[in-house]
């Protein structure tokens, strides 16, 4: 998630200047392929703002027929994204993240489901909602200090944003399992071996080994091309809609959890996490989603029809065609 030292980036105090703030998403028209840069130094934090100027862009890009592939990557040398920013999701409550889910989801959904190719160009830490919009790319270029990672669990959450359903879907669930409960961090080399990168690139050629690969795909048929990004997502996650939604609620409901607060809450501290060492009770605590399916399943009782008869009638036959 977000870097303890990037929560709450924005304009600096101080004297007030007339000067327009620099955009949050650069946009760089390559011929047929758009480069998108987030920027937001110096681990280009996923704020909502943020989130919204993106959500902008590729919108913008989605509406203009003359956009036949997108490159996205973050400015610097540090960082892709550190991901959401904590700072802002610390306060919320359990309605509050359902929204926030939402938000992000319906974002990398535009990502996903474009008309044309997006390639991601990775340089740096690509973790926690940043590694979650990659995997909604079609294709991942990355540098070998790249280091990716869904580490929500060290926080007291999962991912939100859509990682539940696509990481497994591209790594397998042995991997994704490893990746997401864990929250350990992964190599380039790693990444690429477990399948989740295309390629490994220098750094120095990233960007142009990303955008040449867009205008490569940029020379096919535009509509078999988006009717090819379409089908393999289709065979791959028919049942993605659902999946997400069950992403949305499961993630909400952790909201309402101490481990949230604390994870955090220690997080922004800059101090070890100390969650509790037992479970809440089902007893006493309100049944979450995802403790549903632990529990016992309860016995099924036929339904049969009344047997009585009426005394000294006989029984009514049944009429026949």
């Amino acid at each position: 998630m977000a870097s303890s030292g990037a929560e709450g980036a924005g304009a600096a105090g101080g004297a007030s200047s007339d000067r327009p703030a620099d955009p949050l998403v650069v946009l760089d028209q390559r011929g047929p392929v758009a480069v998108l840069t987030l920027n937001n130094p110096p681990l280009n934090i996923l704020t909502t703002p943020l989130l919204d100027e993106l959500r902008a862009r590729v919108l913008d890009l989605r509406a203009d027929p003359k956009v036949r592939a997108v490159v996205i990557t973050g400015s610097g040398e540090r960082a892709f994204s550190g991901g959401a920013n904590v700072r802002e999701m610390l306060p919320m409550r359990r309605a509050d993240a359902v929204r926030h889910s939402a938000k992000g989801q319906s974002l990398y959904d535009l990502l996903e489901t474009a008309p044309f190719p997006v390639i991601a160009a990775v340089r740096g830490f690509c973790i926690g909602g940043g590694c979650e919009m990659v995997q909604a790319c079609d294709f991942i270029f990355a540098s070998p200090d790249a280091q990716f990672g869904q580490p929500e669990i060290n926080i007291g959450v999962i991912p939100g944003w859509g990682g539940s359903r696509r990481l497994p879907r591209i790594i397998g669930p042995v991997r994704a399992r490893r990746w997401i409960m864990t929250g350990d961090r992964v190599d380039a080399a790693q990444a690429l071996a477990d399948g989740f990168l295309d390629q490994i690139v220098s750094a120095e050629d990233l960007l142009s080994a990303a955008v040449g690969f867009g205008q490569l795909l940029a020379q096919k048929s535009p509509d078999a091309l988006s009717a090819a990004k379409y089908l393999v997502n289709q065979s791959t996650d028919p049942g993605r809609e659902l999946g997400l939604a069950e992403e949305r609620k499961v993630w909400g409901a952790l909201f309402e959890t101490p481990g949230q607060q604390e994870g955090m809450g220690a997080f922004l501290e800059k101090r070890p996490a100390s969650f509790s060492p037992e479970r809440s009770s089902r007893a006493t605590s309100r049944l979450r989603p995802w403790e549903s399916t632990l529990a016992p399943p309860r016995a099924r009782v036929p339904h049969r029809r009344a047997t009585r008869k009426s005394v000294g009638r006989p029984a009514r036959r049944r009429r026949t065609r």
